[in-house]
């Protein structure tokens, strides 16, 4: 016994507390060590990026797929498509106003958000800026009390819909336009205002038209502005990234989003969201850039800029509601096709809405919405590709679960399956299990990682042998396959063509339309927006 009472031989095997400080030390040291050559291990094998990659707000915007753009203002009443920036504030007096019925339209047809144009060409603002008379104080609106703006905010949390702004830079009103202090103490401060009062704003959205003949506060003159250098956009969109971080800014090269290259509601077959511009600097900002149709609608292999294309076409024939086009909506057969050739080729589909004189959408834009979103919502609710088992010729380092095939149906667009380095032609096997019928084949890449496949090919097992049913020039963030027949079968392989480098593919899946709608040849407005 001890001088404690503590019989000898238990007392010594009882460790001290330095003793166990140490063991659990040395436990803590091993553990980090081996987490440490855990994550070494994976960052070597997790293939590498390939070329230009999105920023975590472009990311979310291509996740947004489809929103609208609002076009309501004085031109409205005046039956134009551009205001000429004289017009009397008093006519601005929508009756029965209703963004709950305009935003819950646009939520039926499964769009995610919403593009307010708080200021179009004539200068009118939607909301009581402090930066010029020529607003919404002045209508008979609301007694001169209503915020438009504000109340698009508020339908907008209502449903759980986005928010993005358009203030359209050039502004046919202002006495200032075409001079530095226009820039200075009427855009920027408006932009402040709408960044500021409305936000969280998913886009700040800005127009490619700029300078020309306008009321400029009465001299009826025609002002010309160097559309590169006047704006002073790397100062003007410091303050979007300074206020409203999370915007992705559109404007004709982007910097975020480029335009497509036509007001059709269309991307190329052949898809790339990388892009240089052609600009006086080579590039080298892309704010003094310009887009050509073509390019803008296919992209740059191998582009500069991370910079994919929204698709921006009107519901009607004008982006305006204009009573002489009622009854000339798009048909549901053609909003259809129009999201297999914008959202289906990995670009963003951007739809005009226009409310009428009284504030609202008209029954007939509500009704096809509503047609167009249940036909969409039906066709992607089963992925019939569930349940499915997947053979690779190829797993990246042999890790199943890091980039086995089994992630192309998780529903997570950022698991995948990879390849090792050297493999850039593997192929898939999909075993249904049972036969099953689709006309829809879904494929997406990790976009995280770059676009990186270059050309891919579906084939059926049919009597006993491969048939080709499908191919593609790209796929990217989204590539939705619109077969012209019901396919029926058990099992199907993905051939991947054409990649410079290992695949990283996030999705296979497979849908069927409940109506297989075929549209008609499109009818193109031409106007100016």
């Amino acid at each position: 016994m001890n001088g404690a009472g503590i019989p000898g031989k238990l007392f010594t095997s009882i460790p001290s507390n330095r003793f166990r400080t140490n063991l659990y030390m040395k436990k803590l040291f091993l553990s980090a060590f081996l987490l440490a050559c855990c994550l070494a291990t994976i960052a070597q094998i997790t293939p590498k990026p390939y070329g230009a990659i999105p920023s975590q707000r472009q990311l979310a915007w291509q996740e947004t797929e489809m929103y609208c753009i609002i076009h309501f203002s004085v031109a409205t009443y005046t039956d134009k498509e551009w205001g000429y920036g004289d017009e009397d504030p008093k006519i601005f007096d929508p009756k029965n106003f209703s963004a709950l019925q305009i935003l819950s339209a646009a939520k039926a047809g499964g769009f995610k958000g919403i593009v307010v144009v708080a200021k179009h060409h004539d200068g009118f603002c939607l909301w009581p800026t402090k930066t010029t008379e020529h607003n919404i104080s002045q209508s008979r609106w609301r007694g001169g009390k209503g915020d438009l703006l504000k109340e698009y905010r508020l339908a907008c949390n209502q449903l759980g819909m986005k928010m993005g702004v358009y203030c359209s830079p050039w502004d046919r009103n202002s006495p200032l336009y075409g001079k530095p202090e226009y820039v200075k103490d009427v855009y920027r401060k408006q932009l402040k205002e709408l960044y500021t009062n409305y936000g969280p704003l998913f886009m700040s959205w800005h127009d490619g038209a700029n300078g020309g003949d306008g009321y400029y506060g009465g001299t009826r003159e025609v002002r010309k502005i160097d559309r590169s250098t006047y704006y002073g956009w790397d100062t003007t969109w410091a303050i979007t990234r300074k206020m409203q971080p999370g915007a992705c800014i559109f404007g004709d090269v982007g910097p975020d989003v480029r335009w497509v290259g036509n007001e059709e509601g269309h991307a190329g077959e052949t898809y790339w969201a990388t892009y240089t511009p052609h600009a006086p600097d080579e590039g080298k900002n892309p704010a003094n850039g310009y887009v050509k149709d073509y390019e803008g609608t296919v992209g740059t292999r191998n582009g500069k800029y991370w910079m994919p294309a929204e698709c921006d076409v009107p519901l009607r024939p004008g982006w305006f509601y204009h009573q002489s086009q009622d009854g000339q909506s798009k048909s549901v057969s053609t909003l259809v096709d129009l999201y297999y050739k914008s959202v289906g080729r990995g670009a963003c589909l951007d739809l005009g809405l226009s409310p009428d004189k009284d504030g609202v959408l008209s029954n007939e834009d509500v009704n096809i919405l509503t047609q167009f979103g249940r036909v969409i919502g039906q066709t992607f609710a089963v992925d019939l590709a569930k349940g499915a088992t997947f053979k690779a010729s190829n797993i990246r380092a042999g890790n199943i679960t890091k980039f086995g095939p089994g992630h192309l149906t998780d529903n997570n667009r950022y698991t995948y399956w990879a390849t090792d380095d050297e493999v850039t032609k593997p192929e898939l096997i999909i075993n249904l299990h049972n036969a099953k019928t689709f006309n829809v084949i879904r494929l997406r890449e990790n976009t995280k990682l770059g676009q990186r496949i270059e050309g891919a090919a579906v084939d059926s097992w049919q009597n006993g042998q491969w048939k080709e049913i499908a191919t593609v020039p790209s796929v990217g963030a989204n590539r939705l396959i619109r077969l012209p027949q019901n396919i029926t079968t058990a099992k199907l392989r993905l051939r991947i063509t054409s990649s410079p480098v290992c695949i990283a593919l996030s999705d296979f899946g497979l849908f069927k339309e409940p109506v297989h709608l075929i549209a008609p040849p499109i009818s193109t407005d031409k106007s100016g927006k």
